[in-house]
């Protein structure tokens, strides 16, 4: 689609995507993305096999209404909790930002983490930068065709693995694993499988920068979080220009040159093809390559390193020395944000460790409001629910307070037995002395409680309705 400028051209509205070739490079960052990588997929593929008292210990039991996480069982009355893990999740966002940039992105985002994964298998296979840029480039042959088809096909198993075991989370994985053996998978299951495989092979395989270009809201917002001692990958422009390519032995201040060589391998290894060396763009990812790779240029001839570096506006202004960097760090809008994380993320703990390991859901029958018996008492139907977060069975006692002479009534002998981690409906019955309420509704208050421990026990307002 195009557009006509004043001068008559055509101009192009959309930019023609540029294939990107990344180089491998190695160094202290690079380990660091690599150690990430190990241990993000440790934890994401090894979760999901673990198991704590006889069952999956990372377990997201839809179909069931709960949620498994190691000794702790989440019911959806527990929505409270989901939303303050969000708040903490946000809240490190935004303090990881103020102090160092896109951290995320460079070293544990999904996108990142599996598109490594990706280029490792398709370096492996193909070679270097430069090996897979003649590859592209040749017409279609035996050699070619090989290589393709096996890169499409460890990156086909490398996402269906993900893709299975990200259904595992929330189908149990060795059951999963048994219906997919035997070809009885359920539909969701299948669907979600396929879903979350093709998902992973599009993205990583194939879209990648456009993933963290277009489609990422964070690349768009993030400046707001950024000020001028916030950490960044920066190119030292006052050091490196004017660049210019020289051999090693040239001095380039008696050539009135920057430490630039102008090699352009920051280029070359940036996974989103930009050149940092024109300032900080929305496309960085603060993974950090073009600083490994600048630092093994500069070592190579002879240079300081840190041409291309972490860090801050200021500092590269010279408004405070790279070594007072860190004591910068410690600002109101970092404090700000570290109080808040750490204020909600004791508040979040405390109430995961001190809640009371029994709930109980009350719903009063509204097809029978209130009925006279033959003695002349009132009596409203209710149905209770009993829940027992605990992981091992427990018995419970019912009973109510509020109203003089109330009497509770349920259909079998209290205690009540309430499995694992398991819950109970009843229908129970509340009867009063006729006079002792007065018309319309009056509270009540029924309470659950543990026999064998007092202090576990739960008490929830309903009303009473009269004549």
């Amino acid at each position: 689609m195009t557009r006509e400028s004043d001068a008559g051209s055509d101009e192009s509205l959309f930019e023609i995507r540029r294939k990107i070739y990344p180089r491998a490079v190695t160094g202290f960052l690079a380990s660091q993305r690599v150690l990430l990588v190990v241990l993000t997929q440790l934890a994401f593929y090894g979760t999901a096999w673990l198991e704590w008292n006889g069952r999956q210990a990372v377990l997201f039991d839809l179909a069931a209404r709960k949620f498994y996480i190691f000794g702790f069982v989440f019911w959806p009355q527990d929505f409270i909790f989901l939303t303050g893990l969000l708040v903490i999740a946000a809240l490190s966002l935004f303090l990881f930002t103020a102090i160092a940039g896109r951290l995320w992105c460079g070293y544990a985002c999904p996108q990142t983490v599996y598109t490594e994964l990706f280029m490792w298998i398709e370096r492996k296979v193909e070679g270097d930068r430069m090996a897979r840029m003649r590859l592209n480039a040749q017409p279609m042959s035996g050699r070619k065709l090989r290589l393709k088809a096996t890169r499409h096909a460890l990156w086909i198993l490398l996402a269906a693995w993900t893709g299975f075991t990200f259904v595992g989370y929330f189908t149990p994985i060795r059951e999963l694993g048994a219906s997919l053996a035997s070809f009885s998978l359920g539909p969701w299951e299948t669907f979600w499988m396929l879903f979350y495989s093709f998902a992973t092979w599009g993205n990583a395989g194939f879209m990648r920068e456009q993933v963290c270009k277009y489609m990422c809201p964070y690349a768009r917002f993030q400046s707001v979080m950024f000020d001028p001692d916030t950490l960044i990958v920066t190119y030292d422009n006052r050091r490196g220009e004017p660049r210019g390519s020289r051999g090693k032995s040239v001095d380039p201040r008696a050539s009135g040159l920057g430490d630039c060589v102008d090699c352009g391998i920051c280029v070359q290894v940036c996974p989103t093809g930009i050149d940092i060396r024109n300032g900080l763009q929305y496309e960085c990812i603060g993974c950090g390559a073009c600083v490994d790779s600048c630092n093994q240029v500069m070592a190579r001839m002879g240079y300081p390193k840190g041409l291309i570096r972490y860090s801050t506006e200021n500092a590269l202004a010279g408004r405070y020395r790279d070594r007072d960097i860190l004591r910068h760090l410690l600002r109101p809008r970092t404090l700000l944000y570290s109080g808040l994380l750490l204020a909600v993320t004791v508040a979040v703990v405390a109430g995961i460790v001190l809640r009371t390991p029994v709930k109980m859901n009350i719903i009063r029958d509204r097809g029978n409001i209130v009925r006279e018996l033959e003695d002349g008492r009132l009596e409203n139907v209710y149905r209770v629910q009993i829940m027992n977060t605990r992981e091992d069975a427990r018995s419970f006692v019912l009973s109510a307070r509020g109203i003089d002479g109330v009497e509770l009534v349920v259909p079998e002998t209290q205690p009540i037995r309430v499995g694992s981690a398991g819950a109970r409906v009843l229908p129970l019955e509340l009867r009063v002395p006729a006079g002792s309420v007065k018309a319309g509704s009056t509270p009540v208050w029924l309470r659950v409680e543990a026999t064998d421990d007092t202090g576990v026990a739960r008490e929830e307002k309903t009303v009473f309705i009269s004549r």
